[in-house]
């Protein structure tokens, strides 16, 4: 019975590698290679393993969420991490980016929204970021422990669309470019404070 259910899966991973990577313009072989790796359903509680490979994101019992995986294959296909990188991951709960990158990078460290907006993130500057959900704006205090030249890639909200973005913080500032529409979910920790105009 376990054979037949991880059967189930490994045939459900390699069809989203097919059907949802490849036809989205995801080819890169070490993107491929981690996503053919990683059980996504490891990442669901047990009811919503079904699911695991559906191209939408999964809303988990706890508040958080693991995005599609044309999102994930996107961010890192993007981020192109590097074995001398020194990364940070802002989890959107389910610990799968985390899981993917980890091997590809020197050093990872993975934190939550609340720490990210605090500046917490941890005792190495980073020279990759990237954010496992759609963000409206990255917190002062998290762009002041970027150094010059850190990567960013995250999603990104504007005028209510989602969009893959990318990054890089040089000097003071830092800018994000929308480079394509996806679907994933808000993290509201990083919504911009209302404001009043007439």
């Amino acid at each position: 019975m376990a054979t037949q259910i991880h059967t189930r899966f490994d045939d459900a991973r390699r069809a989203m590698i097919d059907s949802q990577l490849r036809t989205s313009g995801v080819n890169e072989p070490f993107v491929l290679k981690r996503m053919a790796d990683v059980r996504r359903e490891e990442f669901v509680p047990e009811a919503q393993r079904a699911a695991a490979y559906m191209d939408r994101a999964i809303r988990l019992p706890d508040g958080g969420f693991l995005p599609a995986p044309v999102f994930h294959g996107m961010m890192l296909a993007e981020a192109n991490p590097q074995a001398d990188d020194h990364a940070v991951v802002v989890d959107g709960g389910s610990g799968y980016l985390s899981a993917l990158l980890e091997p590809l990078v020197a050093s990872l460290v993975t934190i939550d929204t609340q720490a990210a907006v605090d500046g917490k993130v941890g005792k190495t500057t980073p020279t990759l970021l990237l954010i496992d959900g759609a963000i409206e704006h990255l917190p002062d205090a998290l762009v002041a422990k970027l150094d010059d030249g850190t990567r960013i890639v995250t999603g990104l909200i504007e005028r209510g669309v989602t969009q893959l973005a990318a990054g890089r913080k040089v000097g003071d500032g830092l800018a994000l470019v929308p480079l394509t529409e996806v679907g994933v979910p808000r993290m509201a920790a990083f919504d911009r404070a209302s404001t009043w105009s007439f």
